[in-house]
């Protein structure tokens, strides 16, 4: 192989597709190969790190929120790189202290998301990571629940955005980095 590889080879390489998962008429986008692939898992994690910095290379985020559970597994590096701290979005009833909460659809059904009420301090600049961006309903609940921390939502990273289906839309002026279009 000639060069390195970009992010976007990384993941055309590597994500699989599994159709019918979790339920029939899904088209489920498999990550954990590139999870298992230490060089291209660090391309990765570097691309999505870049949408917490300024032009100058400087961390211009607070925060890293990772939505669960996906969002979990590459948001924690990326805080790490950054040097700011992680927040995880877990389902309702899965967080033990006072939380915000809210109730969104999926692609292929609906949701609670909850933040720890204390998590993220007022004025925080924050990053949203995850895997995929689809209806992006999981990104604009994540958004309202940082907001609802009286935080500023700068931008959203993810791996993989479904460019058939509303996401962009969706998060409205919320800037996207998205590694690869499909």
């Amino acid at each position: 192989m000639g060069g390195v590889e970009s992010a976007a080879e990384v993941l055309e390489r590597l994500v699989l597709d599994v159709p019918d998962f979790p339920e029939p008429g899904v088209l489920f986008k498999d990550i954990t190969p590139v999870l298992a692939d230490a060089a291209g898992l660090g391309v990765v994690l570097d691309a999505l790190a870049a949408a917490g910095r300024g032009p100058d290379g400087e961390v211009v985020v607070d925060k890293v929120v990772g939505m669960e559970a996906r969002g979990f597994i590459l948001a924690v590096p990326v805080a790490q790189a950054l040097g700011v701290g992680f927040v995880p979005v877990r389902k309702a009833g899965k967080l033990p202290r006072e939380t915000h909460a809210v109730s969104y659809a999926l692609e292929y059904g609906e949701a609670t998301l909850e933040l720890h009420r204390d998590a993220i301090a007022p004025g925080e600049r924050v990053l949203l990571v995850d895997d995929v961006l689809a209806t992006g309903g999981t990104v604009a609940a994540t958004r309202q629940l940082v907001e609802a921390c009286g935080a500023v939502a700068t931008a959203v990273a993810v791996l993989m955005e479904l460019s058939f289906l509303p996401g962009r839309a969706t998060v409205g002026d919320l800037r996207v980095s998205s590694l690869l279009t499909i």
